[in-house]
């Protein structure tokens, strides 16, 4: 005789294979624990976030150092962009500040944003018009540095940053980072 077997209920079948199952204690670690590799690498994230402003700062500061005294190759391959000349002169003004800031760490996000928004010109007034893709257009730079800042907007400078150093000292102008607990102490008032 045939009876209708009962389907398990999902308790039941996570008892199940949590018993059939081996521990594994290489998982244990992969699943996010504080001494697995994920666990290392989030730690470390601020520090890899400063190293990546620090050589989009170098490189993007290079481009505008290049365009308004000649070194590193100069300017498109030679010499320096007249004073004065639209947009040249003024976007290599803005590569060697902008750049400089975002390499020391200093003002990130707004010049960050600057930046970004000058390689966005960049893009669609020089290259752009060529063709749509960068491959094809040659924009390939102007669009790495215009995200590259436009992710530096978002997550600000990460470690190794100037203006941490005069956050720390300049206590009035920054918030403080304080707990729940201290938070709610400070917004209970005390009654005698």
């Amino acid at each position: 005789m045939n009876t209708p077997s009962t389907p398990s209920t999902p308790s039941k079948q996570n008892a199940q294979t949590a018993q059939n199952t081996p521990h594994d204690p290489s998982r244990a670690h992969s699943t996010g624990g504080a001494s697995g590799l994920a666990g290392r690498l989030d730690q470390s994230q601020p520090y890899a976030l400063g190293v990546f402003r620090i050589v989009v700062g170098l490189l993007f500061a290079c481009h505008g150092a290049a365009s308004l005294f000649g070194v590193l190759g100069g300017a498109m391959g030679g010499g320096t962009v007249p004073v004065g000349t639209w947009p040249g002169w003024y976007a290599a003004v803005i590569q060697l500040g902008a750049g400089g800031l975002v390499l020391l760490g200093l003002g990130t996000r707004s010049a960050a944003f600057l930046a970004s928004g000058s390689m966005a010109y960049a893009y669609f007034k020089v290259h752009q018009p060529e063709s749509l893709f960068p491959l094809q257009n040659g924009g390939e730079t102007a669009a790495l540095f215009a995200w590259a800042f436009v992710l530096l907007v978002f997550t600000g400078p990460g470690a190794l940053a100037l203006d941490g150093l005069f956050r720390g000292r300049v206590g009035a102008g920054a918030p403080e980072k304080r707990t729940g607990e201290e938070r709610e102490e400070q917004a209970t008032p005390v009654t005698a």
